[in-house]
């Protein structure tokens, strides 16, 4: 299939490189500028307009913007084009210590906390694709050439409008790169460079692959000494040209004026843009007067020459202050809008960024001159997590104590607008909020939408053939009734920790106490670790036919309607069963103000206003109807008549109450404690080649230490540091396998955990682990862990009969071991990792992904701690 070609549309490119930054003293500096960047920028530009598809006026270069500049330049993108945007970022990339965002560095940014966990005047690269899920072009492009670049992927992936968006990442996940010399572009950019300028068609995806090739030819090493691997994502039907075959003959210079047919931008742009040109070719002018005047000027006396300069001064001043009016009218054209935080369920992040998306451009919030008044920020966390930060941690969340509490990088930045997926998540939080909390919450009356939580049953499993047979009765009837129908029927749930309508659905699972809490959990139990969403519940279902149509869902009844985006990979059609003892998702506007916000208070109390009318009104509720949300009124009618059928219920009947604040916080404790208290047995990679990946929160012992907050005082583990080869020790026990208080374990970890000079056998210090855990597992059933933090350096150690013997002994002791490899692909079908951990019905993790908070959630499953 032929790349999309762009030529004749409304086209823009966004070039942005920051060389320059104001702040680089530590301890708040980030590393250093980046004088190579400049390089990039100049050398894109030219680069793109011999390429042929993009013309001078729809090219624009930011040079070390500030957030506010760079954001501002960002929406004029989106507004203008209609065929490519073209979006290019270079500069410092950061990510906190559980890597779970990428934060584009901008000239104002700042170090918060210590080991780069949180940043000021840095944009997150998840909001970044939310304002480009705005746009109206017909592709968009993001080229990223900075430290962590890769981790950008995941989060491409976690985006519902993703498709539109293809992602060229200069290197792979959580690596650092080196910037280059100062009298050239950046490695990877020298390299592009390179490939669009060899005058050849150039469609996005095969410009990634030869990039790729090329870096990979070119011998380039990351600061990990690791292949430097730049990464791409797209979907497969997507390609979009960026440079058309030239010939010698054919070049275009890049200061050509574009052809009359080329498109054109608003009037007041092209103004700017001969303003510019204007005022350059008069800078040239006047260098060349002060060449040719320097002789001159030479040649005069005392009195002449202080004339001279009296009057260059004055000529100065004047060009000064026209050159201010001129980028005064320039920028006042349109001054960026404030910007207002909204925090989220990640239930509902999709459909709350689709609002927020439209309220954008409303006239509600566009001024007279067609200026946006407010911007909006999407973005979501861990349920569990957002109550537990607005109760207990807001002080943190203005200024982070220590690495194990930091809201904002567990949640994100301090938020002017929460909407919790359940309202009796602000009782959660009110009700033992301490009196000096830096948080208020001023939250509605009640919620604005409404979904009920449903079990979806394939069809041939439902109960009975009419409506009122899947209302009604309490969940426990709908299981009971599940497995008199299908004696192998499976039911799953997502994650009660990672969203509202998870822990909802635990409530209804759990009863009204009379259920214990381990039996409950087995009627949901399944191999490996719960999803994360219900989303990704419904995503997950079993890939084997057999297996799907025998097994349901708890999740909210939206998800049936609105889809989930991956209808090509679900199966079996499902049907909702109404239980009347499982709580719905009430959503509700909650207004956060923060002590000592003082600044801009009454422009930020209007901007929220002006977005609390709009998303609680007609306008609003149109993209939660869109998604197959309810009304909050008598009978919870559909908000969109069309989504009635395809297997849920016009009128579902009464429905559940909401369950109280103490309810849903027992029901957390419960979960977290329903199988006894756990064990985990870590063991840490301690070979030679570990140097490269020891230091710092991301490094082994960090991630272990960042582990531990899962693991509460009844708890048991220990840590083994793994060095050592046949005929030696094949471990060293840094901590041994007790109960411990959590300072106490990770100030033994830091006293003795050290890079050893010698290789590791992860062949025998996994069968010493699985028998382990196998002898202390003989009398409970206490949940148990095994995880193994590795670089994957001394894998040949694991291969043929090696391999096979662990395989064999993880199967008989069925103590699941999580696999955590620092290098890329480690997790690969067929790697020794990836087929350890399953064998052993454990979860592999590598860096391709999210390893802090992965592995603290597998952690987190198998204690009794916070999680």
């Amino acid at each position: 299939m032929d790349p999309f070609d762009p030529r004749g549309q409304v086209n823009r490119a966004l070039l942005v490189g920051v060389s320059d930054y104001d702040n680089t003293e530590p301890p708040h500096g980030v590393p250093g500028s980046l004088p190579a960047v400049r390089h990039n920028l100049t050398e894109l530009r030219r680069a793109l307009l011999l390429g042929g598809v993009l013309s001078e006026t729809e090219i624009v270069v930011s040079d070390s913007p500030t957030q506010d500049e760079f954001v501002d330049a960002l929406h004029a993108a989106v507004d203008e084009a209609r065929g490519l945007l073209l979006v290019y970022f270079a500069g410092h990339g950061a990510i906190p210590s559980a890597a779970d965002e990428l934060f584009l560095q901008l000239r104002n940014a700042r170090v918060i906390a210590g080991d780069h966990a949180v940043f000021r005047s840095s944009e997150m690269f998840t909001d970044v694709l939310g304002v480009l899920g705005s746009a109206k072009a017909r592709h968009v492009v993001v080229v990223l050439d900075c430290c962590f670049a890769g981790n950008a992927a995941r989060l491409w992936e976690a985006e519902s409008g993703r498709r539109r968006v293809l992602l060229l990442m200069s290197v792979q996940a959580n690596h650092r790169v080196d910037a280059g010399d100062d009298t050239s572009p950046t490695p990877f950019t020298a390299e592009l460079v390179r490939l669009l300028g060899e005058g050849r068609e150039w469609g996005f995806q095969d410009l990634a692959e030869a990039v790729r090739a090329r870096m990979k030819e070119a011998g380039h090493r990351t600061l990990r000494d690791a292949k430097w691997e730049p990464q791409s994502r797209t979907e497969p039907e997507a390609d979009v040209l960026l440079a058309v075959a030239t010939g010698p003959a054919g070049e275009q210079d890049p200061e050509e004026e574009p052809k009359s047919g080329s498109p054109r931008l608003p009037w007041w742009r092209r103004l700017l843009n001969a303003i510019r040109n204007a005022g350059a070719a008069v800078l040239a002018t006047l260098a060349a007067w002060a060449r040719a005047a320097r002789t001159w000027f030479l040649g005069r006396g005392v009195l002449g020459r202080v004339i001279v300069i009296a009057t260059a001064l004055g000529l100065l001043a004047g060009l000064v202050l026209g050159g201010v009016t001129v980028f005064g009218a320039a920028r006042g054209a349109c001054a960026p809008p404030l910007e207002l935080r909204v925090l989220t369920d990640p239930d509902l992040e999709t459909t709350v960024r689709t609002a927020a998306n439209a309220y954008l451009t409303a006239q509600e919030n566009t001024t007279g001159e067609g200026c946006r008044r407010t911007g909006i920020t999407v973005y979501s966390a861990r349920a569990a997590d957002a109550v537990t930060a607005l109760r207990e941690q807001t002080d943190a969340w203005q200024q982070p104590r220590d690495e194990d509490t930091n809201p904002q990088r567990d949640v994100g930045p301090q938020p002017d607008v929460w909407i919790p997926a359940a309202t009796t998540d602000v009782a959660r939080v009110t009700a033992e909020q301490d009196t000096r909390a830096y948080a208020q919450l001023f939250p509605d009356a009640g919620p604005f939408a409404y979904s009920p939580l449903v079990l979806a049953v394939p069809r041939n499993l439902a109960a009975g053939t009419t409506d009122a047979d899947r209302v009604g009765s309490p969940l426990a009837r709908f299981m009971d009734d599940l497995h008199n129908k299908d004696k192998g029927a499976e039911v799953r749930r997502a994650e009660p920790e990672f969203t509202d309508a998870a822990l909802l659905a635990t409530v209804g699972l759990y009863g009204t106490g009379a259920t214990d809490a381990g039996a409950a959990e087995q009627r949901v139990a399944q191999a490996g670790p719960p999803s994360s969403t219900a989303a990704d519940l419904l995503c997950t279902l079993p890939d084997d036919y057999a297996v799907d149509k025998r097994t349901a869902a708890l999740a909210p009844e939206f998800l049936l309607k609105s889809g989930v985006g991956c209808d090509r990979t679900t199966r079996v059609p499902r049907v909702a069963e109404y239980p009347d003892d499982v709580p719905g998702l009430t959503p509700t506007f909650v207004r956060v103000r923060w002590r000592d916000a003082d600044r801009d208070r009454q422009a930020r109390e209007a901007a929220v206003a002006g977005f609390r009318e709009w998303l609680t009104g007609r306008q609003g509720l149109a993209a939660f109807a869109d998604a197959g949300f309810r009304s909050t009124g008598e009978g919870h009618a559909l908000l969109d008549t069309k989504h009635v059928g395809g297997g849920i219920v016009s009128v579902p009947g009464p429905l559940p109450e909401t369950t109280g604040q103490q309810a849903m916080d027992t029901v957390l404790t419960e979960y977290r404690g329903a199988n006894g208290p756990g064990r985990v047995l870590f063991l840490l990679d301690g070979s030679g080649s570990m140097g490269a990946w020891w230091d710092g929160p991301s490094g082994g012992p960090g991630l272990v230490k960042q582990s531990l907050v899962g693991l509460g005082d009844q708890d048991e583990y220990g840590v083994w540091e793994v060095a050592g080869t046949a005929g030696a020790a094949n471990h060293t026990v840094l901590l041994p396998f007790d109960r411990h208080r959590r300072t106490d374990a990770e100030h033994t970890i830091d006293k003795r955990a050290v890079v050893r000079d010698a290789e590791a056998d992860p062949h025998a210090a996994l069968l010493a682990a699985l028998d382990e855990m196998a002898h202390r597992g003989i009398d409970d059933d206490y949940p148990q862990l095994i995880v193994y933090i590795t670089d994957d350096e001394d894998n040949n150690r694991l291969t043929g009969a090696g391999l096979d013997d662990v395989l064999k002994k993880a199967r008989a002791v069925n103590v699941p071991v999580a696999m955590v490899s620092l290098a890329g692909g480690g997790c690969a079908a067929g790697q020794a990792d990836a087929r350890v951990s399953q064998a052993s019905g454990g979860r592999c993790l590598d860096a391709g992904g999210d390893l802090g908070a992965g592995l603290k959630d597998e952690v987190s499953r198998t204690g009794t701690g916070e999680g």
